[in-house]
């Protein structure tokens, strides 16, 4: 347990070492009047940091850098942080402008946390267990020719053109689209396949339509997740002087591996997690930083929201503008679930006509 001053003086090298990316000599401590102690106390605490291996210096006549367990130690005194006001407001304006799509939330979300925090960014396309149906409509288009409107989960809407071995009109489409949404409404493709109902001709090749579209769907969940900030990671000292670092980061995003490493098993929470160097699970970023938050619902689809970098990270910034964006995606993939099925379907179908 460190006491006030002890607490005083770390949270000063790590502020230095953060804004410096230099080891932090005692006399920048010393020079600092807020702590209203001697130059011998000040070097007798940080001998004491030392000691306890918050700090290590890096030569015998160097200065002090922050160790995993100082940044950890800091990372839990900081407590419950809030981005100001104005920022949250100028943020919610900024999704406001965006059209109503989930790749282009996504991409702002990453684009936004890359810039706020100067780290690289990553989100993940949210995930569902499987999609589910929610509505069909089948629209006539020429004679034996049908557009085929499926609504999932989540308001994504699938359509495809279907011509059929014989002429049917819009009311016997109607029809079939009426008894197929009572029997599938809420089912997965499993749900679907696995009901033995006896269909006629129609009705089953537009039930094999529906699951080859719901299974593509399911494949299509395990999206790469968007990616921003890569310039500002590699900008820094850390991986000016020492490629190896930027490298290791490099094969795993080529590798599509990124998420995987970076994000602990069973991780579900939407308050923001803190994982500091070689507390990462994978060696090739033992050197590296992550804040992550989950966003969206477990119940439906959700994702995660992180920054990484190096372990010389604003972590309060980062913290702060980890757990907003997550808020305001959540808030912003829960709409897209509560939207009635009904009234997405019939708004697309005035769309197209």
């Amino acid at each position: 347990m460190l006491s006030s001053r002890q607490q005083k003086i770390l949270d000063t090298i790590i502020g230095q070492y953060i804004a410096r990316a230099r080891p932090v000599p005692s006399q920048s401590i010393i020079v600092d009047r807020t702590l209203g102690v001697s130059s011998a106390t000040i070097r007798n605490e940080m001998a004491h940091l030392e000691g306890e291996g918050y700090i290590i210096r890096p030569h015998t006549s160097a200065g002090s850098i922050p160790t995993d367990k100082g940044y950890r130690h800091y990372v839990e005194s900081i407590g419950e942080i809030e981005l100001p006001q104005a920022e949250q407001e100028q943020l919610n304006q900024l999704f406001r402008r965006v059209e109503g799509e989930l790749n282009e939330w996504l991409n702002l979300a990453a684009s936004l946390l890359a810039g706020m925090v100067h780290n690289t960014a990553v989100v993940s396309v949210p995930e569902s267990s499987a999609c589910q149906f929610k509505h069909l409509e089948l629209v006539s288009v020429q004679e034996s020719t049908v557009l085929l409107v499926l609504v999932l989960n989540g308001a994504r809407v699938k359509q495809q053109v279907v011509t059929l071995d014989q002429v049917i009109t819009q009311g016997e489409l109607t029809v079939v689209a009426n008894k197929l949404n009572m029997l599938y409404s809420g089912s997965t493709s499993q749900e679907v396949m696995s009901r033995d109902e006896t269909l006629g001709p129609i009705e089953q090749k537009i039930t094999e339509l529906v699951l080859r579209a719901m299974e593509a769907e399911d494949e299509h969940e395990n999206a790469e997740p968007y990616l921003d900030g890569l310039h500002f990671l590699f900008s820094q000292p850390e991986f000016v002087s020492n490629q190896q670092l930027a490298l290791s980061l490099m094969e795993l995003i080529e590798g599509r591996s990124l998420l995987r490493n970076i994000v602990p098993p069973e991780f579900t929470s939407k308050k923001v997690q803190v994982i500091i160097g070689r507390e990462n699970r994978a060696e090739p970023i033992h050197e590296y930083s992550v804040v992550l938050s989950r966003y969206g619902s477990p119940l439906h689809a959700a994702g995660t929201i992180g920054v990484i970098g190096p372990t010389r990270m604003p972590y309060a910034r980062a913290i702060a503008t980890v757990s907003f964006l997550g808020s305001v995606l959540s808030r912003l993939v829960g709409g897209l679930y509560d939207r009635p099925s009904r009234k997405d379907a019939g708004h697309y179908h005035h769309d197209r006509n």
